[in-house]
């Protein structure tokens, strides 16, 4: 084993944690390339026809909506590099990253919900909270794990 070898595994992350990062990642890259791509379609049309969430919080900006798409796909960068590295501190700087956005993500949006119809509002917070879900479980482990895996005896 060399010298760098342990050093590595003291740093890695869990299936669950990567899981996660990627899931966080699907997300951030659906939004980002209808955001970036279709700007018009993702705002009459997101997350489905007949509900279109977006369009309810007017007026339509093409250059902010792809601006979204783009930073989106910056965060899902970051998400798979941290989900195939398994690297522990690029896991902690992707699920801070995420939760910068979540979290005043979901406070806009439930301050939000006026001109929501009862079943989409319901639908929109219950996947914002979802996602939420995903960043406080990720951020979880990693800080439960955060000194546990240079602590494991090494295996020759």
């Amino acid at each position: 084993m060399s010298r760098s070898e342990p050093a590595r595994q003291a740093r890695t992350t869990s299936v669950v944690v990567r899981a996660g990062l990627w899931i966080l990642a699907a997300l951030e890259a659906l939004v980002g390339v209808w955001a970036l791509l279709a700007p018009t379609s993702f705002y009459r049309s997101f997350p489905l026809p007949g509900h279109t969430w977006v369009s309810l919080l007017p007026p339509y900006n093409e250059h902010l909506t792809r601006d979204v798409g783009e930073l989106s796909l910056a965060l899902t960068v970051v998400l798979v590099a941290a989900a195939v590295t398994g690297q522990w501190l690029l896991s902690v700087v992707a699920i801070i990253a995420s939760a910068v956005y979540a979290v005043p993500h979901a406070v806009f949006h439930a301050l939000h919900l006026e001109d929501f119809p009862t079943g989409d509002a319901v639908a929109q917070m219950v996947g914002i909270a979802l996602q939420l879900v995903v960043v406080a479980v990720v951020a979880w482990l990693l800080w439960r794990d955060r000194g546990r895996r240079a602590e494991e005896p090494q295996r020759s």
